[in-house]
């Protein structure tokens, strides 16, 4: 507990873990709502309005909308965009890929997770990228045990994604979550082993790497959100919110990889 503190670092009860777990159930709930729905003709605004109706239908508060000024209920990042993506009037387009990313607050507890879903008949880059990045976010999660880490996670998602030829984003990190949005640590997806914060039992953080097809530098554009890449590469993220246990991971927000 010392540790933790000293790291600012909020170790979570029994009773929150549940309260998170639930949270994290409704958000897998809303990406399964959604998958679908994505298909060419489908705009980003009304996968906001499907998100937003369905959070405040069971009870809970989209996360995202009004944060810092972000003004819609979920970020959705078509093909270059690399991460907070504003809904709007744009269309999916046969051979996209978009990342859907929901975080919900169900009775003040925080759960965050996103999958990048492949749109239509996409081609041999789109289907590499969102490959390499939904198997970043597996061998982060299987290091992840009491002991281990910031450093190692990061690690593993580097080494990983650029032995495919891949980058990975440094601006954007997982974090720390569940009793708010945004908490300590900070999870980077590169980094070297045995570096960074110590694995705790009770910690409950996401791991969300962004993996560009091209170099990692990025863009951010003037609405002050949506972040891209430089040189136009696609771009992928799969997000879990994940809680070490006395054993190892589990995920609290569970999906397939």
């Amino acid at each position: 507990m010392q540790y933790a503190r000293k790291h600012r670092i909020q170790i979570k009860t029994p009773d929150q873990i549940e309260a998170i777990r639930r949270a994290g159930q409704l958000v897998i709930e809303t990406l399964d709502l959604v998958a679908p729905h994505i298909r060419p003709g489908v705009t980003t605004e009304e996968i906001n309005t499907m998100v937003h109706d369905f959070t405040l239908r069971h009870g809970a508060i989209p996360a995202p909308l009004n944060y810092r000024g972000f003004p819609k209920s979920v970020c959705v990042s078509i093909n270059e965009v690399i991460c907070h993506g504003i809904p709007g009037p744009r269309a999916l387009s046969d051979g996209d890929i978009v990342n859907v990313d929901v975080t919900s607050i169900l009775e003040g507890y925080y759960a965050d997770a996103s999958k990048t879903f492949l749109v239509g008949s996409p081609g041999e880059k789109a289907r590499k990228i969102v490959d390499v990045s939904r198997q970043c976010l597996a061998e982060g999660m299987a290091v992840v045990k009491p002991g281990s880490t910031v450093g190692d996670i990061g690690f593993a998602i580097q080494s990983y994604a650029e032995g495919q030829g891949c980058s990975v984003v440094r601006e954007f990190v997982g974090h720390g979550v569940g009793l708010d949005f945004h908490e300590a640590p900070q999870i980077p997806h590169y980094g070297r082993p045995g570096s960074g914060v110590r694995l705790v039992p009770g910690m409950v953080f996401t791991i969300e790497p962004m993996i560009n097809l091209g170099r990692k530098e990025l863009v951010i554009l003037d609405d002050g959100w949506t972040a891209v890449t430089r040189d136009g590469s696609l771009s992928a993220q799969f997000e879990q919110t994940l809680l070490v246990t006395e054993s190892g991971v589990e995920s609290l927000t569970p999906y397939p990889l």
